[in-house]
Formats: structure tokens, sequence, C-alpha cells
């Protein structure tokens, strides 16, 4: 899955517009590049996947290893012969922010996660979330996902293999802990896993879930090389290409790193107009589907991204001075690491570092000796990641050995250079506004990044109302968007994210009447997204149509019972509506899926009022007051009830 980049470094400067091509990736523009390939399943988009089990019954020992690597371990259903974890009674994970534990265990074969709160000796919540699959290979770590009807989420705990032991998962440490709602999307899915089968107009909802990696997505889709094999059309591969099928090895170094750098390359990914995160093929350019940069820091070339590993090879000199370097050539994707020799990859460097016009290793030799001749230990050191904790994985920035700064010495403190898209030199200025409130959006929201967004955006020749309209929104500027909606039309909006945001926009600018309008439109062309039905549930209500928002909130519980906010709001409309005892239901409901849920504990306290019960209603009053102190509304309700 995508795990968020945590920007962990402090200073920040904006002087990226004062940069240009200074931020590129080294080599020639793509997107001019014509979509021809002598590779005949790489544009026919009638060529279709078929699944590894077909390739096994020709290339079973390949097969047979493959299974056994990283990448043919990547996403799994969730079994103990799965799982790289230890479970025992010291299993437990505790976050000391929004005070939960969280405890792994096995029921015959099937995995749950506890979690839970405890007060003096009473537990007091308690959730106990089914797990159906893990997502890591375990040669670092085994995160868990969970399916509510085809809805996928992430738990909140991952096993980190390398130090055996459980901890918060990426992303959710240091107060992040979103628990048991953040969405697995198609951009997690199709990097660790083999094309799931997602549905229309969903962000998390999958019809069909491969069990890990497979060799489609290296080689494309396989369709036309089994007819043309049981057809009998064989290929004698060691005189000439098949080309009914990709073989990375017979593309050019270019498309080598392009087909890697779909996911050993992980940054902030900008699509292009009407692709998805489906449409790449081995074979293409990276950037006729995407466009993929990364933050750039001065004083910060140790700070890494897990999967930044063409990232990192980009940086160092042999990839710069030779243009040769791919990363099969030092990785036979079909072996796992754990099974390749050492000595072929130190052999590879020395391939090169043998040669006359290649300077040997200027060490000594007692220090070539303590490294028993081993060049990556020294140039390509495992280094720790700012977005994983607790790994350590090698450094694909191949270079000398940093010098080391004296403990009286202060490392100057990194200074933000910009985003550098490294699969395409020069990306066009409305895709480089995109990376920017990306990057604010999702990862690092400090307002300057809008003034980089702000200044592409305005060097675009035609208008883009779409992604001005995500400007305006991202800023809280709604008198500007909303003179700019004022222009468009919902029944001609394609783009479900800006009919939201529209929607929004009018919203809280009090004109619910327009917002009804954008979040229709919003939920017609993404049907399946939770959140744009609650939005429009919630906009039902505030125009006094309570009956059509109660079936909207029905229909979003039928979808997943575990949505939190559709929950709290039938606990307050049926409370609203007299039904007291259906109120209570939703309200228990919500409170046993999030025990801390603001709106939930008001609405439970009046209902306790309402019902005589003022010693419960103090209870949940004074728990919100502990989780939120001087919370203004419950504060005030505390003191009516003590007067």
């Amino acid at each position: 899955m995508r795990q968020a980049i945590k920007i962990i470094l402090p200073v920040l400067f904006i002087l990226l517009i004062s940069w240009p091509s200074f931020f590129c990736a080294d080599g020639p523009a793509e997107s001019s590049q014509a979509q021809t390939s002598l590779w005949k399943n790489v544009y026919d988009t009638s060529v279709h996947y078929v699944g590894m089990s077909a390739c096994r019954n020709c290339h079973n020992d390949i097969y047979e290893s493959f299974i056994q690597t990283g990448m043919g371990q990547s996403f799994a259903p969730a079994t103990p012969q799965k799982s790289a974890a230890v479970f025992n009674k010291h299993a437990i994970v505790y976050d000391k922010y929004l005070d939960f534990y969280y405890y792994p265990y096995w029921e015959n074969d099937s995995l749950f996660i506890l979690e839970y709160r405890v007060k003096g000796k009473d537990t007091i919540h308690k959730r106990v979330q089914h797990i159906q699959y893990i997502i890591g290979s375990g040669q670092h770590t085994n995160s868990h996902i969970f399916s509510v009807q085809g809805y996928l989420y992430q738990a909140p705990i991952t096993f980190y293999t390398q130090k055996g032991q459980w901890d918060l998962a990426p992303g959710f440490e240091q107060g992040a802990n979103s628990r048991f709602t953040r969405l697995i999307e198609s951009e997690c899915m199709t990097c660790h896993n083999a094309y799931p089968q997602p549905v229309a107009g969903s962000p998390n909802k999958f019809l069909s879930i491969p069990s890990g990696i497979d060799c489609e997505r290296c080689h494309g889709p396989g369709s036309l090389h089994v007819a043309e094999k049981l057809a009998g059309h064989i290929v004698d591969t060691s005189q000439q290409p098949d080309y009914t099928i990709v073989n990375p090895r017979r593309l050019s170094i270019d498309l080598q790193n392009n087909l890697c750098q779909r996911c050993h390359l992980q940054g902030i990914t900008v699509l292009q107009e009407g692709k998805t995160f489906y449409d790449f093929r081995p074979g293409m350019h990276l950037s006729e589907v995407m466009h993929v940069f990364m933050p750039q820091y001065q004083h910060a070339d140790d700070k890494m991204i897990m999967a930044s590993h063409v990232e990192r090879m980009k940086k160092s000199a042999c990839y710069l001075q030779s243009q040769q370097l791919s990363c099969i050539t030092c990785h036979n994707p079909h072996i796992s690491v754990k099974f390749t020799p050492r000595a072929q990859f130190i052999n590879t460097c020395k391939s090169c570092h043998n040669q006359p016009n290649h300077t040997l290793c200027t060490e000594s030799n007692t220090a070539i000796q303590a490294a028993n001749g081993d060049c990556i230990s020294c140039h390509m050191p495992q280094n720790s990641s700012i977005d994983i904790p607790h790994v350590a994985v090698t450094d694909h920035f191949i270079r000398r050995k940093p010098e080391q700064l004296k403990p009286t010495n202060k490392k100057p403190e990194p200074i933000f250079r910009g985003l550098v898209c490294y699969n395409e030199e020069n990306p066009d200025p409305l895709i480089r506004a995109r990376a920017y409130m990306d990057f604010f959006e999702r990862l690092h929201p400090d307002v300057t990044l809008l003034d980089s967004a702000a200044y592409y955006l305005s060097k675009v020749a035609s208008h883009p109302s779409s992604d001005y309209v995500r400007l305006y929104f991202l800023q809280q500027n709604y008198i500007e968007l909303l003179s700019l909606a004022s222009q468009l039309n919902p029944a001609t909006t394609i783009d479900a994210w800006t009919a939201y945001r529209i929607g929004e926009a009018y919203m809280k600018s009090a004109q619910p009447e327009q917002a009804l309008k954008w979040h229709s439109k919003a939920i017609e062309l993404m049907p399946y997204s939770l959140d744009f039905q609650n939005k429009y549930a919630a906009t039902l209500y505030s125009l006094g149509e309570t009956q059509a928002a109660l079936a909207q909130y029905h229909k979003i519980i039928q979808e997943n019972p575990d949505y939190l906010p559709a929950q709290v709001s039938l606990g307050y409309l049926y409370l609203e509506l007299g039904e007291s005892q259906k109120a209570y239901q939703h309200m228990k409901k919500a409170q046993a899926l999030s025990p801390d849920a603001e709106q939930n504990l008001i609405n439970l306290a009046i209902w306790y009022h309402m019902h005589q019960a003022d010693h419960e209603a103090r209870k949940v009053l004074q728990h919100l007051i502990e989780k939120i102190p001087h919370h203004p509304q419950a504060t005030a309700m505390l003191e009516d009830l003590n007067n």
C-alpha cells in the first residue's frame, strides 16, 4: 500500500519557481514517444490478463522460484502460513496518543485484531476486527487489510520483521492513528499486488483480489501469448524475440527502468488525463500514464523513502555516467534476494570497475579485507527510511562512503528545494501544479506549496477549471471558487472530485440548494464513494428533507455497516424524529466503532438525559471532556446537569 511519506524535515522554503530544469530527471522527455511497440501486448487493448496459473503451465520452474520472491509473496489471504509475525501474550501495541491497545490473535485459522481500552482494572472498550489479507512479503513487514463487503481498509498495527516486533502501522504513529478507516485504494493495490477487479465509482471497493504480484505485472497481459502457444506457434527465443509478450531483458534500459519504477518509485503520482492506475503496461513509457514526483531537500542525502529505489539509483554516478544501469542489471526478478548469492551483486560492480578505464577501490587493503571485498556494504549500505519505521533497506544511491560529521558539528537543517519528476525531464505546468496540490493535500499541508501550484497553473494556456476549483478549495477561498463554479454546469461536469468540492464550497457558504446539485453529481459519477454519499445525505438534511436523508444514510450502512459518520447521523436523526430505540441502537453502534466520536457522545448524553439517566449522561460528558479538555458544549451541558 501506499504509505504516507512522513515529512519530518522542519525547514521549508519554496525555491522552485526560480529553479527550472535543474530539478528534472535525466534523460530525454518521454511524453513525445509514439504509442507503438514491436511487442504486441503493449497497446492492443484486446490482449487481456490471464493470471499466473496460465503461465505456470509452461513455466513451472520459474513460477516455483518467483513465488518465493518478495513480489510473489506481496499479498495473500491472512493465514498462519502467510504470516511472518510472532503471536504471544506480549504481542500488544499501545497507542499513547489515543489510549488504545491492540492485540493480534488467531482463532483457528482466522486472524483478528482486538482494540481495547482499560480504566483501572476495567476494560471499557473492545472492538474486534477480522483480518482477511496480509500485505507485505515478510522480508520487512506484514501489514493487515480487512474487507467490509468488498471495501478494503488497513488495520492500525504492523509486524516489523527485522526487529521482530509489533507496532503501529506506518503513518499511524505520533497521534495520526486513523484506526480502522484508512482506505486501501487502487494506487496501493496496483503496486502491492496483481491487478484486482475494482468496482467502478468507488475508491476502495473491489470485486476480486488476486494473491501476490504475478508474471503479467512485468511481462504484460498474456492472452495473446497463451493463444499463440496453444495454436502451436512456438518461437525459439534463443534466436529471436517472441513479440506476443514483453521480455523486459529485451527492452531498452530506459523502458526497463520505466517498468520497475512503476512501483519502485514511491512519491507523488499524478495521472495523465483520462488514465488510471490500471493503464500502464510493460513496454510503455511510464509518463504515458503517470508522472512521479519526489520531494528534494538540500542537506538530506541520507533521507530516503523505502520504495524509492529508482530515485536513489538515478542520483548515482554509476547511473549518470553509464546510462546503462537498470534494476535488472543486478537483480533477477525471478529469484528472491534471499537466495541470490552476495557474490552475484559484487561481481556486477566488478564487471565495470575492473575495466582499465575505471578506477578500482581506493580503500586500503586492510579495509577491503575487513569488508571481505564487499563493495555493497560500503557503497550501498543499509539505511532507515523516513516513511516506514523499524526497517533497514539497501540504499540504492551508489556513492562513496558519506563523510561522518564530528560530534561537535551540527548537520545543517534540510531545506526543501522542490518536487522532482523522475520519469520525465520536463512535465508540463499543469502536471507540476497538480503535483504540488497532491503534496499539500496528502502529505504536507504547507500553504507555500499552493503558491507553487498557483504559479504553474498561471503558465497553463487553457483555463483548467477543475484545477482552479481544487486550488481555491485547498486555499479555502470559497468566494473565488464559487465565482468560477457559477460559470460551470453540473450536467456537463465529468469529474466527481470537482463536483464534490463545489458542493462543499456552497455548503460552507450557506447555500445548500446549490450544494445539493453538485453533491448529487458527485455521487452520480462515484456512486460507491461513501464519503460523497455521506455529504449528499447531510445536504439533504440541511434542506429539511429528513426522510430522504435517512434513506441515504441507510443506503450507506447497507454498503458498509461500520461507516461511522452514517451511524452517528442516523442516531441523531432518529432522536430528532422521536424514534428513541432506533436512535439508541445507532448511537451504541457508533460508540462501539469509536468510543471518542465527539458528536455521538453529545447525542448520547442528550438521549440519557431524555430518559432520566443523568448519571450516564454525566459519564459520557466527562469522558468527552477528558479527551477534549474544556469542550464548550460538553462543559455547558455538564454544568446544566449539575445545577
